[in-house]
Formats: structure tokens, C-alpha cells, sequence
């Protein structure tokens, strides 16, 4: 059964892999412990081709620009807002996001990062992390969908060590 997905806000999220394996997260500025890390995404302009709206929203988000294509998902990758989230979108009558998720290389070196690049800022810190933490540290209505994106793009990731 397929999923209607004319409400849900048209997004991108980018996973940005370091040459070693490791993935890009970013903490939200504001949000509260412990899932409050996450990787970079954002909204679709009208018109907007998909993997330069993936771009840019990395450029705004974090500074980066020196980055590889490496691969993308197929089709939307979706998830609902929870029951009583007051957010922005919600509150314009979105039910949840729609996603097509972008994987990149960094070609650059980590002084390129400029959280402040765009503001407000998104996030407040950043770090090099192992890509199935990222399904540990996001909130929980997005689980699923993270989930989705380490299956997708494991192929790129270095080996979470064990212990």
C-alpha cells in the first residue's frame, strides 16, 4: 500500500562522509538532550532540483560546499509529525516530511565548518561520528526514517568498532 504524500513538506537531508567512513552530525541549537543530533536537512525551494537544494541547504546549515556526490535514495523517504507537535511546519498544515536523502564525500578540511554561515544557526556543536549512531541520537518520530538512510548508505560507512 502506498503511502499519499501530498501532505508532507517536500525536504532533503544530506549525510556527509568524511574520507575515513565517519558521518557528519550536527547538535540542534536549542533542542534538548539526548536526541537532539542530527544531519543536515531542509526544505525544497519551488522548482528546485533535488541534489542542489541538497547542497545548499549543506552550505547554509554548515558551510560546507567542497563535497562529492556519492549516491541518493530512491523514491521519498517519509515520516509523520507526533501528536501534538507544534512546530513551524505542523503548524502550516503539513502532516510530516517527505525526504530524498543525499550522500556526499567531504573534500575539504574541517575549518571549512562555519555553523554560523546562515543565520540563525541550526546547530550549536558538530562532530565525526559512526553512522549508525545517528539512528541513537535523533528524535524518536524520525527513527525510523534514519534507519532507512544507514541501510541505504552503508556502503560508504566505516565500521562502527566494537565494545
Amino acid at each position: 500500500m502506498s503511502q499519499d504524500l501530498a501532505l508532507y513538506r517536500p525536504n532533503v537531508g544530506v549525510v556527509l562522509f568524511h574520507r575515513d567512513g565517519c558521518v557528519w552530525l550536527g547538535r540542534r541549537a536549542g533542542a534538548p538532550e539526548p536526541y537532539n543530533w542530527q544531519f543536515p536537512q531542509g526544505g525544497v525551494d519551488p522548482g528546485e532540483d533535488l541534489q542542489t537544494a541538497a547542497r545548499r541547504e549543506l552550505a547554509e546549515e554548515t558551510g560546507a560546499s567542497q563535497v562529492s556526490f556519492l549516491a541518493r535514495t530512491e523514491g521519498w523517504v517519509a515520516y509523520d509529525f507526533p501528536p501534538g507537535h507544534g512546530g513551524p511546519k505542523a503548524m502550516r498544515g503539513w502532516k510530516g516530511q517527505k525526504q530524498v536523502w543525499f550522500a556526499f564525500r567531504f573534500d575539504g578540511e574541517d575549518a571549512e565548518f562555519d555553523l554560523a554561515a546562515h543565520p540563525p544557526p541550526e546547530f550549536a556543536a558538530w562532530r565525526w561520528a559512526h553512522l549508525a549512531e545517528a539512528a541513537e541520537l535523533i528524535v524518536p518520530f524520525k527513527r525510523a526514517s534514519y534507519d532507512r538512510v544507514v541501510e541505504a548508505f552503508g556502503e560508504f560507512a566505516a565500521e562502527r568498532p566494537r565494545g
